[in-house]
């Protein structure tokens, strides 16, 4: 039985028409070295038949009666790729600006939850003759680490080569899996239910040694950033279903290069500290630059240490993005020293905490924390809790090929939060580095003058730790 677990449950019961919990992807391709040229018809026959035996395509939720446990994936015997895949065109002159507004409006529609929980829309009339294609998966169904997985059963290293994992795609194992009754579901989760006192028990000592060393680190200055005492920004507020979306691209080599400068630096010290830097220009220009630093929540794969099933395997790190720090070679020096501490401090905290915790989840007690947010407009009177979300994606080193398309940039874009409407995310491919930012269109209209400040920081990062 292929139980959701309570983490990969939460991001059901958080999501509302505002507060989407999708994770979406903009991989930019070129066909031209596509086999035979591109057709729409061949390209969704061939996706067709790469995704028949991969279950995170073809299984969908059933409900447990009552809600008294978590739902569980089953195979979707009427899995039609015709509902999932779906073909449009950018408007004129199909710039970049075009295509965000397109992707805008794709990552504000959320998935139907009577299917398997994902969609792609083949993008075509872009001006220079590329194609995008824009992907949903909901995060009950994948994080960061398994999403980017998800490109090897659709890629490969040449055009006309099978895909990666192709032979190691576990589909037929869970095509052959029964899928349990009402009754049977509803009595498994009686039995959960009366035994989670027992397992509340087993975490308490966990969590008080993680709350010790905490305050021990405390008081050493040696502990990660706390939560709820980010600054407030024009971003840090209750969030609608309007999305904005905004990507560029920049150079690994020289993001390497400004490590390679910089005692004990490594490639996320750089990543987070640029983020900084742009977000620091961003808020100068509008007026709105804080006294103190902004706080990022940066999530952490856990696959490695983790014990537990599920498909969300994640913690958290909370960081500050020294944007109150001008200088930017003295913000990537501190950014290096506060999160050697706040690696340390996490590594302190069991893998498997988040996910525990999470098994005490209760549908309706989300759901009614969510509409509270939201109706009481509670995001802008209580503390900011963090200011944005910001992960780091590694991606692969060389080119790869989707569909028998060169894949020219991968912008992936993560969900948003009452609180927190606005995410970056950055995936590595193939020598550089691809920026995605989405946010709430309300909170951050112009999303661009944010990821357009990036470039500009670079240089500005380049000219202190490079070329001083």
């Amino acid at each position: 039985m292929d139980r959701l677990s309570g983490l990969d449950a939460s991001f059901l019961y958080l999501e509302s028409g505002a507060q989407l919990m999708h994770v979406c992807g903009l991989i930019v391709v070129d066909p031209a070295t596509i086999p035979g040229g591109y057709d729409f018809g061949s390209f969704k026959k061939e996706l067709s038949r790469r995704v028949s035996d991969v279950p995170m395509f073809n299984r969908k939720l059933k409900t447990v009666p009552g809600g008294i446990d978590f739902p569980l994936w089953v195979v979707d015997e009427e899995f039609d790729i015709d509902r999932h895949v779906h073909r449009l065109e950018v408007p004129a002159p199909g710039g970049e600006r075009e295509l965000s507004e397109v992707a805008g409006h794709l990552a504000g529609i959320p998935l139907d939850r009577s299917r398997p929980l994902w969609e792609m829309h083949v993008i075509e009339g872009l001006a220079d003759g590329r194609i995008a294609v824009f992907s949903k998966m909901h995060h009950a169904s994948v994080d960061g680490v398994s999403g980017s997985n998800m490109i090897s059963y659709l890629c490969s290293l040449e055009p006309d080569a099978p895909p990666l994992d192709s032979a190691d795609a576990p589909g037929a194992l869970v095509q052959q899996q029964r899928v349990p009754g009402d009754w049977e579901l509803f009595g498994r989760g009686v039995v959960s239910t009366v035994a989670k006192p027992w397992q509340l028990a087993r975490l308490v000592t966990p969590t008080v040694r993680t709350l010790v060393e905490t305050g021990r680190r405390a008081r050493q200055g040696t502990a990660m950033a706390a939560p709820l005492t980010a600054p407030r920004t024009s971003f840090n507020g209750t969030i609608t279903g309007h999305r904005s979306i905004a990507f560029t691209d920049i150079s690994l080599d020289d993001i390497k290069a400004i490590k390679n400068a910089v005692p004990g630096a490594t490639v996320n010290d750089v990543v987070l500290a640029l983020s900084g830097g742009a977000l620091r220009r961003y808020l100068e220009e509008r007026g709105e630059l804080p006294d103190s630093s902004l706080l990022a929540s940066v999530p952490v794969s856990v696959h490695s240490e983790s014990k537990r099933s599920g498909r969300n395997k994640v913690s958290s790190m909370f960081c500050r993005l020294g944007t109150d720090v001008e200088d930017p070679r003295e913000r990537i020096t501190q950014m290096s020293v506060a999160n050697a501490n706040a690696k340390e401090h996490h590594k302190a905290v069991p893998a498997d905490t988040l996910q525990e915790w999470a098994e005490f989840a209760a549908p309706r007690t989300f759901g009614l924390a969510v509409r509270m947010v939201s109706d009481l407009r509670l995001a802008e009177r209580a503390p900011v809790i963090h200011n944005l979300v910001i992960s780091n994606v590694p991606g692969p080193p060389v080119p790869l090929y989707f569909m028998g398309a060169r894949i020219d940039a991968l912008y992936p874009l993560g969900p948003i939060f009452h609180g927190a409407g606005l995410n970056i995310t950055v995936m590595s491919n193939n020598g550089e580095i691809h920026i995605g930012a989405i946010a709430c269109s309300e909170l951050m209209p112009r999303v661009w003058d944010l990821v357009d400040a990036f470039p500009d920081e670079l240089k500005a990062m380049k000219a202190a730790v490079l070329d001083a």
